[in-house]
């Protein structure tokens, strides 16, 4: 039986869609006597399905070597295309991290959502979501991967776009669903340039191929910008990284997933091609840049947001530049450590999240105070998920911090500087937004706050154990470092001092967090100064009035260009060709005359001249 669960570990992907497809007859109103919740149960036993079996096939591929499964798609005049699927311990594994957060999200969804009247359209959406995600975990296609890429971005669009009787909510989702489409278009040239040097479509053919397959320099460069553009999209990576703030107008359960394991699944592919990115050192020097600019930048952003998701969102794109540094430096494992020990913490802290907002029916943290002693399974939640995400022991995020630093005999001091500063960044906007929500006395929309039903408060808790347990998790993978190891004995200083020193950016982030002023009655601060860099965060240093002036600007002139050229030249054209038609034969039905000897003298007429120009050669 085990067995077998580990050869048909492919098919997890399509319980999700099978939840989805279920759901239709509720979703477009087919049934409406039961109401919709039984779409939603269908949802959550296909998930739990799904996540049953991925959990059992990994604990049996534990230790096995990587399998592939390859299923013929096309092939035809020596075009082959294949959809391969690896069957490993990090891809179960993977897989297991979407199914399992998904589990949480959609139980959690039946509390937050239940007097929505579209909730079996929101477990199919949940369901195809999840299927896309389990999807790119298995994949080790790259034509399959970028399909469900695809569908990641139709299902962000629709998910994002739920309220859709809201016209901020319609801009947000369009603004998410275009920014993913520029980075997915310039992907997809990557791919298709990538199978043209006599690599095949899979992700493990890749490292042998760019050892034996040097390419020159200017295009290993251009080829390595083109295939990390999809995920500087999906990733919500500068600078395409302003959907993800406007994707938070979505619901809630879908932000859990959203800023947990679907910015993962863009750093994901992203890790699975890094072999390509080997044959240029641009490539690697632009992922370090714009990790690095992402994640001061995201870090900073936080510190002046007054929306409780917003604030968070911007976290999450801070944490991903960080994966885009580590796989910049060529760290592969490190990427994967942050990736695994954010999603769970993220997602623990946006369940929080949720809670509040319900409770409130607010997301301005500005209105909001004193839910610590209404709410104590909420607070006990945003504490440990904020936690986990700082480097503060004994918590996952440390140990992979750890990790990063003392895996290396040559450390970069940028290096150490980036991840003291956006940790202590971090632990300053956490602390400002957990003093703002849970401390402090009632505000008007915090005196009557219950604390979440069961159906919210079971996922919380999960996830409460799960992030505590994290650490134990990395023991048990033999991934953490011994205290006994490189820094007890090596001489590099920056090994010797940077584990104290992020443990000290953390606290130090929390006691400034504590002990600056907050603005309840006036978010804006009075000081001109202040209000300066006060609005410059705010306002995401004003990258979207750039783009406005820049590239929307450039794109709706040329549009204006484009138009007018098509409506006066090519239709002015044409429309004179019709006009000529007209005129002309409108002209010649006077000649007809019915006498056969006049139409005779026309002809020899036309011949004599067309004759007479041929013999004087014009």
């Amino acid at each position: 039986m085990s067995g077998f669960l580990l050869q048909t570990c492919w098919f997890v992907p399509l319980y999700g869609l099978i939840g989805a497809v279920l759901s239709l007859p509720w979703s477009v109103g087919m049934v409406r006597r039961s109401g919709p919740r039984p779409a939603a149960y269908l949802n959550l036993l296909m998930t739990s399905v799904a996540f049953l079996h991925g959990s059992a096939a990994y604990v049996q591929s534990w230790g096995q070597p990587p399998q592939q499964l390859v299923f013929s798609w096309l092939n035809a005049a020596n075009l082959d295309l294949s959809l391969a699927i690896e069957i490993s311990p990090l891809s179960l594994g993977a897989m297991g991290l979407v199914t399992g957060i998904s589990l949480m999200s959609q139980l959690y969804a039946l509390g937050y959502m239940e007097k929505d009247w579209s909730l079996a359209r929101f477990f199919g959406l949940m369901g195809f979501f999840e299927a896309a995600l389990s999807g790119i975990a298995l994949s080790d296609s790259l034509l399959l991967s970028y399909g469900l890429l695809e569908m990641l971005t139709l299902s962000t669009y629709l998910l994002v776009g739920f309220w859709y009787a809201q016209p901020l909510v319609v801009t947000a989702a369009r603004d998410a669903f275009l920014t993913k489409r520029v980075g997915d278009i310039l992907l997809l040239m990557g791919l298709v340039a990538l199978s043209s040097y006599g690599t095949g479509l899979t992700f493990s053919e890749l490292e042998a191929w760019a050892e034996t397959n040097p390419l020159p320099f200017w295009t290993a460069t251009w080829l390595g910008l083109g295939l990390i553009a999809g995920p500087i999209g999906k990733c919500a990576q500068f600078p395409l990284n302003l959907w993800l703030d406007e994707a938070m107008e979505g619901p809630s359960p879908a932000s859990i997933m959203r800023n947990s394991v679907v910015v993962s699944a863009g750093a994901y592919v992203l890790i699975r091609l890094q072999p390509v990115f080997t044959l240029s050192p641009v490539v690697y020097d632009a992922l370090i840049i714009i990790g690095t600019i992402t994640a001061i930048g995201g870090s900073l952003m936080c510190l002046a947001q007054i929306d409780l998701k917003r604030a968070l969102s911007h976290s999450t794109s801070a944490y991903m530049g960080l994966v885009f540094i580590a796989v910049g430096l060529g760290q592969v494992d490190i990427a994967l450590l942050l990736l695994l020990t954010h999603a769970i913490a993220k997602a623990l802290i946006f369940s929080s999240v949720g809670s509040i907002i319900l409770a409130t029916n607010s997301q301005n943290i500005t209105e909001m105070g004193g839910l610590w002693s209404r709410m104590p399974a909420t607070t006990t939640a945003f504490v440990v998920g904020g936690a986990g995400l700082v480097s503060i022991l004994p918590l996952g995020t440390f140990w992979t911090f750890r990790r990063w630093v003392n895996g290396f005999q040559e450390v970069s001091p940028g290096l150490v500087l980036i991840l003291v500063l956006v940790n202590f960044l971090n632990a300053v906007s956490l602390t400002r937004v957990f003093r703002c929500v849970f401390l402090g006395e009632h505000q008007a929309k915090s005196r009557r706050s219950p604390e979440a039903p069961w159906t919210m408060a079971v996922p919380m808790v999960s996830l409460i154990i799960v992030t505590l347990l994290v650490p134990l998790m990395l023991q048990h993978w033999q991934l953490l470092l011994t205290w006994d190891g490189p820094w007890a004995f090596s001489n590099n200083p920056l090994i010797q001092f940077g584990n104290p020193l992020l443990v000290v950016s953390g606290l130090a982030g929390i006691i400034v967090g504590s002990i600056i002023p907050l603005e309840r009655t006036n978010a804006r601060s009075q000081k001109l100064s202040v209000r300066f860099w006060q609005d410059l965060l705010a306002y995401d240093f004003y990258i979207d009035r750039v783009y406005r002036v820049t590239v929307v600007a450039f794109v709706s002139g040329f549009s204006r260009l484009a138009s007018a050229f098509d409506r006066y030249i090519v239709d002015g054209a044409v429309n004179l060709v019709g006009w000529v038609a007209i005129f002309s034969g409108q002209a010649l039905k006077y000649s007809i005359s019915g006498q056969s000897q006049s139409y005779v003298l026309t002809i020899l007429a036309a011949t004599g001249i067309l004759v007479f120009l041929a013999l004087w050669g014009f």
